[in-house]
């Protein structure tokens, strides 16, 4: 499990391990981390060119003493001070070392620039002079101290203004991730993540993100005396005459095995295509878990209203999210970025600013899990966890791949996964499919459906390795 901590937690937990250390050791530690980080990114020292951007705090600190590293290995290392204050004993150490200062750009241009302007206690959005600075270093890889410049580190919010944070190739962190290194938009300009352990003791995570083996020990799995109806039966509410493909990509998500049967409820036109498609399919009965919504149409709400009087969890999507209910602790909301807009009466670029900010309202006023998808889908618990999806590519921004989503959450669901894990396990599931479909070229949505099996196959074996190994 990939854990990320708010700044709060790791300053308390720095605290006390500072207390048992010598001045600067902790500094020490992640200094050397970070250059060692520098230095496999370089692929070499001698000769090699780098710019530490140094702003006045500990950060700039880091990025001093780094610099001290990689110029007693051969880096011709300069620092440009964007304030009129630096961390003292990292700056003596980086001169003993033959480090220089500049104010500006030093020519030639460097190979690689450290951003060590601000660290975690940062605000979104960046001063003149560091927005002067990153701008004069522009097409030059940056490789941010512990998080990138002029983003929030409990958020992952930036101002959205051109140029007002930096964007890195790589982030070297320290002790644990914070929330902004999962969470959109400051998780796409942290760029690839390296955590460097500083022994820190750690609470429970603001964040966290499943791993291959977290959703191996999730998935659901047949027992020797399995049959259908143990293996747990998933019903698809979804689709019409005039979007039959959302019914038919509904139920693609659904039928990927995790579950012994797939009911399907609606429009017989749309029925005929099921059948046709999918032949083990069948229709009106009892279930352990409703998909509903997906181009369903004017009759929406009463499709809900049917598959809640059921009791058990709903998944809501699509058109069924203008009538999600309260206080239903077994739904789960899958609104994209617009449709969470009209279910919370706020701008769409609001949520896209602020994801974590409003996926948490929304779990917390619909007292229900929310799934927020986008590149880092957020499934939020009415308690305040939170788990970040990370898996995915570009490709899967493809109609119909919410409706194969939605299928495979039910899925689980009625499989026996309480709902958080059914969210977090099918988005991590949908995504790596998605991934594993496309070879990093054009996908549609049936592809990923159909990547499913091969996915949880690949999972179980790996755990059944591991297993067998231990």
């Amino acid at each position: 499990m990939m854990r990320a901590h708010t700044v709060s937690q790791v300053r308390e937990a720095e605290s006390v391990l500072l207390a048992r250390l010598p001045q600067d050791a902790l500094m020490h530690r992640a200094a050397h981390g970070l250059a060692h980080a520098v230095l496999d990114l370089l692929g070499s020292a001698y000769g090699r060119r780098v710019l530490l951007l140094v702003g006045s705090g500990d950060n700039g600190g880091d990025a001093l003493h780094a610099g001290a590293v990689l110029a007693r290995r051969g880096v011709q290392v300069s620092a440009w001070l964007l304030s009129e204050r630096a961390h003292e004993r990292g700056l003596a150490a980086l001169q003993r070392a033959g480090g220089r200062v500049v104010t500006g750009p030093p020519d030639p241009a460097p190979d690689l620039v450290v951003d060590g302007i601000v660290g975690i206690g940062g605000r979104p959005g960046l001063k003149p002079a560091a927005r002067e600075a990153i701008a004069a270093v522009a097409g030059i890889p940056i490789v941010g101290v512990d998080l990138p410049s002029g983003v929030e580190a409990d958020t992952g919010e930036t101002t959205g203004a051109p140029g007002d944070h930096v964007e890195a190739m790589l982030t070297v962190t320290f002790g644990t991730l914070k929330v902004a290194h999962l969470v959109d938009p400051a998780a796409t300009a942290a760029g690839s993540v390296h955590l460097v352990d500083l022994g820190l003791d750690l609470p429970e995570p603001a964040a966290e993100a499943l791993q291959p083996r977290d959703v191996a020990g999730l998935l659901p799995r047949p027992d020797l005396h399995a049959q259908k109806y143990t293996r747990g039966v998933v019903g698809i509410r979804a689709g019409s005459a005039t979007y039959p493909g959302a019914g038919l990509l509904s139920v693609a998500g659904a039928a990927c095995g995790l579950v012994g049967m797939v009911r399907y409820v609606g429009d017989e036109s749309v029925l005929d295509a099921v059948r046709a498609a999918h032949p083990e399919v069948v229709g009106e009965g009892r279930v352990q878990a409703w998909v509903v919504g997906s181009g369903s149409g004017d009759g929406v709400a009463e499709t809900l209203s049917a598959a809640l009087a059921d009791d058990v969890p709903t998944v809501v999507d699509a058109d069924a999210l203008q009538h999600a209910p309260r206080g239903r602790a077994d739904a789960i909301l899958t609104p994209h970025a617009g449709e969470l807009s009209r279910m919370l009466d706020v701008e769409r670029a609001a949520i896209e600013a602020q994801p974590l900010v409003h996926a948490r309202q929304a779990a917390e006023e619909y007292g229900a899990v929310v799934l927020l998808k986008g590149r880092r889908t957020l499934v939020v618990h009415p308690d305040g966890r939170v788990r970040v999806g990370t898996t995915g590519t570009p490709w899967l921004a493809t109609a119909g791949a919410g409706d194969v989503l939605g299928g495979v959450v039910g899925a689980l669901a009625a499989a026996g996964l309480a709902p958080y894990d059914a969210a977090s396990v099918g988005s991590w599931l949908h995504g790596a499919a998605a991934t594993l479909a496309s070879q990093e070229g054009p996908i549609v949505a049936g592809d990923v459906a159909r990547a499913l099996p091969r996915v949880v196959g690949d999972l179980l074996a790996g755990a059944g390795m591991e297993q067998s190994s231990a």
